[in-house]
């Protein structure tokens, strides 16, 4: 019998956070579903429960906290003794404007979130792969096709995503003696509370607005789980996962 596998899932309350979340229980993962809004998490969790699989815990926590991502933490190491794997999703966008009509305090929030987060939550999980024995383990993160170009009035979104890449990149790197791998999945129009206005149409940057091709979530849970499915001598560095006829190839 297969040893079990634990995951944390940031932002598992909705979107790509909740499917990823709910594909790595059905996969045999137990799985901590955490976000802000215990509600949610819970309503995830016991859908998730229902599937067979691994166990599904629900645990509220903002991950722009450094005190809230340390009693994850705690809550972590008193239920599941170790953490196999952490998917760094919670993330936040911000009404399209340019730069000198964003607000500092929207700046600070989607930062917070977006790399703050993302750096605490990586921080956590790296201290604690190092230290469990066996040793290792994998960080995902989510990136974003604005990893790479942004879209019209994007300044606090797309600077977190780039940075999210250079985070992937030395996660990647520092956790070569760990057994620490580190890779990043950068989705494009999956179908979700969020990318939703793709349907109706969004800016381009020719000044249109235009409807934009999307695809199913689960397509982006499949990547994912398959990404955490490797042995710790191979990575996934990078993928892609997008809707085919979305304007990202030759945006602009």
């Amino acid at each position: 019998m297969a040893a079990t596998k634990f995951a944390l899932v940031t932002g598992a309350g909705t979107g790509i956070g909740k499917s990823v979340a709910t594909a790595l229980v059905r996969n045999g993962w137990d799985t901590i579903f955490t976000g802000r809004t215990l509600g949610r998490l819970e309503e995830a969790a016991q859908a998730a429960n229902g599937l067979g699989g691994g166990r599904a815990l629900a645990v509220a926590c903002d991950v722009s906290r450094p005190e809230q991502v340390e009693q994850l933490f705690e809550r972590i190491g008193d239920e599941f003794g170790r953490l196999d794997l952490l998917f760094n999703n919670a993330g936040m966008s911000a009404k399209a404007m340019p730069i000198d009509e964003i607000p500092v305090e929207t700046w600070h929030d989607v930062v917070d979130v977006n790399l703050t987060g993302s750096f605490l939550c990586a921080r956590a999980a790296f201290g604690m792969m190092r230290r469990q024995a066996p040793q290792g383990g994998r960080i995902i993160n989510n990136g974003s096709i604005s990893a790479y170009a942004p879209r019209p009035g994007s300044v606090p979104y797309t600077a977190t995503k780039h940075a999210i890449t250079g985070l992937t990149k030395t996660l990647a790197l520092d956790g070569r003696p760990f057994d620490i791998a580190c890779g990043q999945v950068d989705i494009g129009n999956a179908l979700t509370e969020m990318a939703a206005p793709m349907a109706q149409g969004v800016p381009q940057a020719d000044g249109s607005v235009k409807v934009e091709a999307v695809m199913d979530v689960d397509h982006v849970a499949n990547a994912v789980v398959h990404m955490a499915s490797l042995p710790l001598d191979a990575n996934i560095l990078f993928m892609n996962v997008m809707a085919t006829k979305m304007p990202f190839v030759g945006r602009g």
